[in-house]
């Protein structure tokens, strides 16, 4: 579901894997007009695992899919000179609420400069892997940052690699912030942007802003490994009597006190203060104690089902979460169903009806809109044409028998394979 914030701001997306789309995601769900253009049969993302089951093995991405949602979507030939042109064109098109462009794709014929030829006050964010142009990925930026030594109990010889795509997403929100900066600032002023935003400075940007590199270069120390247990207060997972496991954080004042009232740990908890010479009231010193007070803690754990566990973590307000499965959480968790106005079920081309999430931001001010579906490659190719363009039928018939654009009855995922 879409909030339309952003009235008729048409960004147009060249794009692929996480943060670029995401990005464009973003500014669709708040109600921007986006354009993704993408190959005739898709770019190298479009068959990204997962994907549905396909007699060819052609089954649309749920990855992709995901994050194309609310997009309308354009397929041209863009190995061919006309077929860029049309894409320069609809990047640079008149009107107040046009001329911005999004990509991670680093094409000499997409670079802001002979774009801004056209439109002086084009507005251009390109993502790049590293700041000097060069490639990178989530992965290959994330291990350098340090956390893979911190992860899972891992270290500097045996580094362990966490699954979410942190920058990516990190860099997605803020390239999607950036342009809307750039927009509120050409419509004040009438000058354009270059927006460069790299995936490396946001992760190590990221380090300096969460005290991390202060961290080494003021105290001299590298953040320790200390597996499932939260850093710098109390927090850690435990198992229940029925194999369940929950985590449990306590890093307020109330938090801490709702646990130890919850676990009746209250004196075991002073004697151990008393021992140790601690006052657990400091978050720092509950951290520096954690493994004995974690050996307070367990055994409350261990001694009940998960249920009932829950039952008295809710009712002494403890701040505590429940481990799952995504399936589990499909089942089980209200957060992830239709009773959250944040999800419905929306009816993907080549997918069929699902869950599906729109905009995180819960609006009082304005009604929530429906999310359209991650539309067929070329769904809307004849659409933006015509009105961005002001191409006629003709033409862009014309364009379609010189195989410069296509509908979306060349999508590999429907398309005859023995189709001309």
């Amino acid at each position: 579901m879409t909030y339309p914030f952003l009235g008729r701001l048409r960004v147009i997306e060249s794009s692929a894997f996480i943060a670029a789309p995401l990005a464009g995601l973003t500014l669709a769900q708040f109600g921007a007009d986006v354009i993704r253009v993408d190959m005739i049969g898709g770019g190298i993302d479009y068959a990204r695992m997962p994907r549905m089951p396909h007699p060819r093995g052609q089954g649309r991405s749920l990855y992709w899919t995901g994050l194309n949602k609310g997009k309308r979507s354009v397929a041209v030939d863009l190995r061919r000179p006309e077929g860029r042109e049309l894409i320069q064109a609809l990047a640079t098109a008149p009107g107040p609420d046009a001329g911005v462009l999004l990509t991670n794709i680093g094409t000499p014929w997409l670079a802001h400069e002979m774009l801004a030829a056209r439109r002086p006050d084009l507005i251009s964010c390109t993502i790049q892997g590293n700041g000097d142009g060069s490639t990178a990925v989530d992965y290959t930026v994330n291990c350098a940052t340090g956390y893979p030594a911190v992860t899972g109990g891992g270290s500097r010889e045996h580094p362990v690699n966490h699954v979410l795509p942190a920058w990516d997403i990190a860099c997605a929100y803020q390239a999607a912030f950036a342009v809307l900066a750039a927009v509120d600032h050409r419509r004040r002023g009438g000058q354009g942007a270059e927006l460069k935003l790299a995936l490396s400075d946001m992760a190590f940007g990221m380090l300096s802003h969460l005290g991390v590199l202060a961290e080494a270069e003021l105290l001299g120390q590298e953040r320790p490994s200390i597996g499932n247990h939260l850093y710098g207060a109390f927090g850690r997972d435990f198992g229940t009597a029925d194999g369940g496991r929950i985590m449990v954080a306590a890093i307020s004042a109330g938090q801490w006190k709702a646990l130890v009232a919850c676990c009746g740990i209250a004196e075991p908890v002073d004697a151990l203060q008393q021992r140790l010479g601690l006052d657990f009231a400091d978050e720092a010193q509950r951290f520096e104690a954690r493994d004995a007070i974690a050996e307070l803690v367990e055994p409350w754990f261990a001694a009940r089902t998960q249920q009932a566990a829950e039952a008295a973590l809710e009712q002494y307000k403890v701040c505590w979460g429940r481990y799952g499965t995504v399936c589990e959480a499909l089942a089980g968790d209200a957060r992830a169903s239709l009773a959250n106005p944040v999800f419905e079920r929306i009816d993907t081309p080549g997918i069929g009806a699902h869950l599906a999430a729109g905009a995180a931001v819960r609006a009082t001010c304005m009604e929530r809109e429906a999310t359209s579906p991650a539309a067929l490659l070329g769904t809307h190719t004849d659409e933006v044409l015509h009105e961005v363009l002001g191409l006629s039928g003709a033409a862009i018939g014309r364009l379609h028998d010189a195989r410069l654009v296509a509908g979306p009855q060349r999508d590999p995922t429907v398309a005859d394979p023995v189709a001309p």
